[in-house]
């Protein structure tokens, strides 16, 4: 037990220091915070000294010399005024290092989700990463406003009352400092217990946006098969295990934090009270050492018991940036070039050989994938679901690596592309496309500002996406709001395809892409389809034969396997798996029996 709890150290000291490093970027910043901050605690401790001149040289001898007490009150009230503004300074100066870090932090990290790769995605919930990014980096943003402040300014009063007591009563300090291990040890057990409760309540926590993200992104489905009953029981059952990590942590709070040390407060001040109680019988004491000491005592604890109570914000953020930091160490980033070249693609020509691909390196869901095709030419993907032709695209856009085979693009290994280079040459239009929010103009530019207005217009029309854009209130500034939820599922797809139209590919690939269209428009795309793939390279999944019959190869996979090919009149030749498929789609199974 003892060498996991030191290994769980080790590991927060190494989050700790990771999450202070993002503050040497503003080393003016932490400086003048720092200056505020020793300030206010200077402030802090001459205050009751100034108090104590007052009792002792006044007060108890009962001489009220005018200039000598207006000294005095002019030093109190400057010093809490002084006080008050450094207090001030200090906060906004805090806040200010903090929203820094947090802001930096966040693209560190939404940087790296860019660049991971998409099997991080197949294993990780969508609503996990947004919790990480946003409210475990928001628990990192309290520690730079609140604790590390809390903790520092602490030190600084600490130091200073025990220098200020030894000053004073060299007595009193030594006794005051034997408290010292006693208050260690009641941090040292609050640490020890509360890091595995608040590493459970940040992963409940993440699970609870999980069920909210799959929810709301499912609701249409949720809806028409009714499983809102079972959603519900499952949300309850998962925000229950939040609610009981919670209070876990309620209950360890309130029994080590501010209870256990105001019990250790109670217990100096009745030893410092008898000690002059005892004094006073032997003769005379200072009433205003007294106060002073008092004083000190109230004050020595007060830090101590707000270290106490950020001391759950401090675990807090140490276990969120852990989390955080496991997502910008995770090693499962995209495929990158393995070597660094400026290969262009030129023509486009494509190549697998012998390729056979897993998700999970053990299955493989392509095998030996062989073929070729050419600019100018179109090579159609058939086969039943699960057969691999999603895989193929997959592996040809770089989404997953292989080890196995070879894809080559005019001559060369795709490998040994820039992902910039492969993806720029590459078109893809899937049958479910993604719109982003903003305009229809925004989601066919993407942000490429080589694209102008004319041009935008011209691929819409293109693929007959004009037609419903004219429509609109605002054309091709209408807004589209979130997945584009407010456009059919063909109107998407218009709008991709004049977005891949757009981009002027050398290699295109088509995923069912026409499936969602009806079937006047189809007609229309498909006249422009054949002049898009002119002096292209063209890769189609197809499940309606119908359209791709004009392709120049056709291949047809079983289980990742190429089981068939040629055209499609060579496949109907055969009276193969494509052949019943041709049969089936078109109603002539029973005349072929």
């Amino acid at each position: 037990m003892t060498n996991q709890n030191d290994t769980q150290k080790i590991d927060e000291w190494k989050v700790l220091k990771r999450l202070l490093s993002y503050a040497k970027s503003h080393k003016l910043l932490v400086l003048s915070a720092f200056a505020f901050l020793l300030v206010t605690t200077l402030g802090e401790i001459f205050a009751p000294l100034v108090v104590k001149k007052f009792i002792d040289d006044h007060l108890t001898k009962k001489e009220f010399v005018l200039e000598p007490m207006l000294f005095l009150a002019v030093a109190f009230f400057s010093i809490h005024l002084v006080k008050m503004f450094m207090m001030y300074f200090q906060f906004i100066t805090f806040q200010k290092i903090a929203l820094k870090i947090i802001q930096q932090l966040r693209i560190d990290v939404f940087s790296k989700v860019q660049r991971l790769g998409l099997r991080y995605f197949d294993q990780t919930p969508a609503g996990s990463i947004v919790s990480r990014i946003t409210n475990d980096t928001e628990a990192v943003k309290d520690m730079f406003v609140s604790v590390i402040a809390s903790f520092v300014q602490s030190a600084f009063m600490i130091t200073g009352i025990f220098i200020s007591m030894f000053v004073l009563n060299a007595k009193l300090a030594f006794f005051c400092l034997s408290i010292v291990p006693i208050i260690y040890g009641i941090i040292r057990t609050y640490r020890y217990y509360s890091g595995t409760i608040f590493r459970d309540m940040r992963e409940r926590l993440s699970q609870i946006n999980a069920k909210l993200a799959e929810s709301l992104q499912g609701m249409s489905v949720v809806q028409i098969f009714r499983q809102e009953e079972r959603l519900r029981s499952e949300f309850e059952d998962i925000n229950d295990k939040h609610y009981q990590a919670v209070l876990k942590n309620i209950k360890l709070e309130s029994f080590l934090t501010r209870p256990a040390i105001d019990l250790v407060a109670a217990f100096s001040l009745l030893i410092l009270v008898s000690f002059f109680g005892v004094k006073s019988i032997n003769g005379y004491i200072e009433i205003g050492l007294l106060y002073t000491f008092v004083n000190y005592i109230g004050r020595f604890f007060e830090p101590i018991n707000d270290v106490m109570v950020r001391m759950a914000m401090f675990q807090q953020a140490l276990v969120a940036g852990s989390r955080v930091f496991t997502i910008v160490d995770h090693p499962e980033l995209a495929p990158a070039p393995t070597k660094e070249t400026d290969s262009i693609i030129d023509e486009g020509d494509v190549e697998f050989k012998n390729l056979s691909f897993s998700y999970d390196g053990k299955k493989d869901v392509l095998k030996n994938i062989s073929f070729k095709v050419k600019k100018g030419e179109t090579v159609a993907l058939v086969g039943q679901t699960g057969s691999g032709k999603s895989s193929i695209i997959n592996v040809l856009m770089r989404f997953y690596d292989f080890d196995r085979g070879e894809i080559l693009i005019d001559g060369v290994s795709i490998k040994n592309y820039r992902n910039s280079e492969l993806r720029s040459k590459t078109g893809l239009v899937l049958q479910d496309p993604f719109l982003f929010f903003g305009t229809i103009k925004d989601n066919i530019r993407l942000h490429n500002k080589k694209l102008t207005d004319e041009k935008i217009i011209e691929a819409a029309k293109f693929v007959q996406a004009d037609q419903f854009i004219e429509k609109l209130e605002k054309k091709y500034d209408h807004e589209v709001v979130e997945r584009g939820s407010t456009y059919s599922s063909g109107q998407r797809q218009l709008i991709a395809f004049a977005r891949t139209v757009a981009a002027n590919p050398k290699i295109l690939i088509l995923d069912e892409a026409t499936a969602n269209i009806d079937t006047e428009t189809e007609e229309a795309i498909q006249t422009g389809l054949k002049k898009l793939r002119e002096g292209r390279t063209t890769i189609a999944i197809a499940h309606r034969l119908s359209t791709i019959q004009d392709a120049n190869l056709i291949l047809v996979l079983h289980h990742g396997e190429i089981v068939e090919r040629g055209t499609h009149q060579e496949l109907l030749t055969q009276k193969g798996l494509y052949y019943k498929m041709y049969l089936l789609q078109n109603g002539l199974v029973e005349q072929s029996a």
